[in-house]
């Protein structure tokens, strides 16, 4: 059961994918900032997030990078921005890829 603001207390089944995001987020953070972990793996997670809700979880983000390392794979624009690091994989011949990194902190 879960009690997304301004609606009444439902099943997660019963939820749009972007607000199931929201609720499994907030879940993980809500735990990373109880008892951080040294580091984070996440993929795409901010995928099904709107623009506005993307500046919430990258602000989040910032904070519970304070005490674990965060790697995110994502290609929302908005959450790279935030980022420290940057590592991007190319494949110029086919079978073949090459790694290239951009150091913004």
């Amino acid at each position: 059961m879960i009690h997304p603001p301004g609606k009444k207390v439902t099943r997660m089944s019963l939820l749009s994918g972007g607000e199931k995001a929201l609720s499994a987020i907030a879940f993980i953070f809500s735990i990373f900032l109880i008892k951080p972990a040294s580091f984070c793996i996440m993929d795409e997670i901010d995928a099904p997030l709107d623009e506005a809700n993307v500046f919430r979880f990258n602000n989040l983000l910032e904070i519970i990078g304070e005490k674990s390392q965060i790697v995110m794979i994502t290609h929302n624009k908005k959450s790279m921005e935030f980022a420290g690091t940057l590592f991007g994989i190319t494949m110029e011949k086919k079978g073949v890829s090459k790694i290239v990194s951009v150091n913004l902190g």
